[in-house]
């Protein structure tokens, strides 16, 4: 007989026995899975909205990766730095909508499709420019954020800092 919350561990010993592993986590999978339902859509959309042929250069791919990360940047910036969020916000938004909606498998298959049809100068030319696009869309993103929501803060303070009649609030 086994002592109380112990199990066999593999190879025989005894362990504690482990919860599983989703336990409390339904709600964060269900909204990631719905946010991951609406990024999809959306690129979708914009490659209905944007078509490019098979032969053609991945304009709408890169686009959507590119400002994908753009949005993350400001998405992350605000949440972290700037108003206090629910904590199904991240998981949501961050890796559910935007997670949806940016689409490097869909790079990784243009790639391959530019290189298998003979076209290796756009097939480089793509991956150097969604990889720079991509990082540069991130760190502009959040620098220009940061300073929008810290200037936003100090506003807030020295509004604060002084009631009208000249007193402290």
């Amino acid at each position: 007989m086994l002592p109380s919350g112990a199990a066999p561990a593999p190879g025989g010993r005894l362990g504690r026995a482990r919860p599983p592993v989703l336990r409390g986590q339904g709600r964060a999978v269900a909204v990631v899975a719905l946010g991951g339902a609406i990024g999809a859509v959306a690129r979708y959309a914009a490659g209905l909205g944007w078509r490019t042929g098979p032969s053609a250069f991945p304009w709408t791919t890169l686009l959507v990766n590119v400002v994908g990360c753009a949005v993350i940047g400001v998405f992350l910036v605000v949440i972290t730095e700037g108003r206090q969020a629910h904590p199904l916000v991240r998981p949501f938004f961050g890796t559910g909508v935007l997670g949806g909606f940016t689409t490097f498998s869909t790079y990784a298959v243009d790639v391959r499709r530019l290189l298998e049809g003979g076209r290796p100068g756009p097939a480089v030319a793509y991956l150097g420019l969604t990889l720079a696009g991509a990082l540069f869309a991130v760190w502009a993103a959040a620098g220009l954020t940061r300073r929008l929501v810290h200037r936003a803060v100090r506003r807030g303070a020295e509004r604060g800092a002084t009631a009208p009649g000249g007193g402290a609030r």
